[in-house]
């Protein structure tokens, strides 16, 4: 059997084969999926849970419309992140036991979203009270967690559980931030005007924005870390996140708020038109709470990036080129000179004669240089 030119047979090849299943080529897995989804869960069904004790609290009729209305987003926003982290958690199972198969991963992904969906609608409807704002508020609870399950099926599981982590810490903030608004009014100079009232509201929402937006770079720089490590430890060979990964998880609880603004204004576009229509100071108040909304989600988005991109940044080191010599590395050309040089036997008498003693050169050239009768006795 004769080889072909320019062909060079696998059996005879020196390069060894890769292996499409590989360590290296693996996606790596989201640490902590479970926990995650546990706490997501938990933090759902306590804002589930608030916003039905609101609702049954307050009268019947126009006070219960107002407070659904008020309510809703925080219902959402629990309910993206906790069906996007059932979804991460019910991927890491998927692919531990049959392998990274995207359509499987994004499939289960989808049903870990539908499923907390329909928890989350049943628990509405068996607990509230049975009216149109109550359908509603089930029906864009259930489209919210099917989304973030969706958002979960992403390749880079890592980048999604910090996501997760981060979106999640970043609603327990702005909830625990709610207790320290009324010092802040005092600060900022709250007074018996309007204006004044207007401006320090303006100025406590930036704060919340702007620490909201800390808060949740750093816990995304810190999860992908955590990651990083846990990989490392596993495989030597694990693949490392680029810096595009830690921008987009910065940026992530920014753009789930802003996700959940646009569920919230489809979804829920009838309970906010009962809730406006109720007066003209609702009205404004629906207009002013979504725009707040808007810009807080456009706040923590680029805070939150920058965040995590500055500090991922600080982990790098200087780069080193291949022309940069070691200042404190031996002199290439010292280190070749030895101590003492032996003439050799074979060089030439001028040689000789510069390897010689000085004083003896001297001598020989007075020799050489005296009256030729004198050096010669025969002559």
């Amino acid at each position: 059997m004769t080889k072909q030119p320019g062909r060079v047979p696998a059996a005879e090849s020196d390069e060894p084969a890769v292996d499409a299943t590989s360590a290296g080529s693996r996606p790596l897995p989201a640490p902590g999926a479970a926990v995650l989804a546990l706490l997501a869960l938990g933090w759902l069904a306590a804002m589930l849970w608030s916003t039905r004790e609101a609702i049954t609290s307050a009268a019947a009729g126009v006070t219960a419309i107002s407070l659904s209305a008020f309510a809703l987003p925080g219902v959402i926003s629990a309910a993206l992140v906790a069906g996007a982290a059932v979804a991460l958690a019910g991927g890491n199972l998927l692919a531990r036991r049959y392998g990274d198969w995207a359509t499987l991963r994004f499939a289960g992904a989808i049903g870990g979203g539908m499923l907390v969906g329909l928890a989350a609608a049943v628990a509405i409807n068996l607990t509230y009270f049975d009216t149109s704002t109550t359908n509603v508020i089930a029906g864009t609870t259930a489209a919210a967690a099917i989304i973030g399950g969706a958002l979960a099926g992403a390749r880079t599981a890592p980048a999604v559980g910090a996501v997760v982590t981060a979106a999640l810490g970043t609603l327990i903030f702005v909830v625990a931030f709610s207790r320290a608004r009324d010092p802040l009014f005092d600060l900022f100079g709250a007074g018996d005007s309007q204006e004044s009232l207007i401006n320090a509201a303006k100025w406590v929402s930036r704060t919340e924005s702007l620490v909201a937006g800390l808060l949740a770079g750093l816990l995304a720089f810190g999860y992908l870390t955590w990651a990083r490590r846990r990989a490392v430890r596993r495989d030597s060979e694990a693949p490392a996140l680029r810096w595009p990964a830690y921008l987009l998880a910065g940026a992530g609880p920014g753009l789930l708020l802003l996700l959940a603004e646009v569920i919230i204004r489809i979804g829920g576009r009838s309970l906010l038109d009962l809730a406006s229509a109720l007066s003209e100071a609702d009205a404004v108040a629906q207009t002013s709470l979504g725009t707040s909304r808007v810009d807080n989600g456009i706040w923590v988005l680029f805070v939150g990036a920058l965040t995590a991109l500055i500090a991922f940044g600080r982990t790098l080191g200087p780069a080193h080129s291949d022309d940069d010599e070691p200042a404190d590395g031996p002199h290439p050309v010292a280190d070749q000179v030895p101590d003492q040089v032996e003439p050799a036997d074979d060089k030439p008498g001028y040689a000789k004669a510069f390897d010689a003693d000085p004083a003896e050169t001297f001598d020989a050239a007075e020799t050489l240089d005296a009256d030729p009768a004198k050096a010669d006795p025969a002559r």
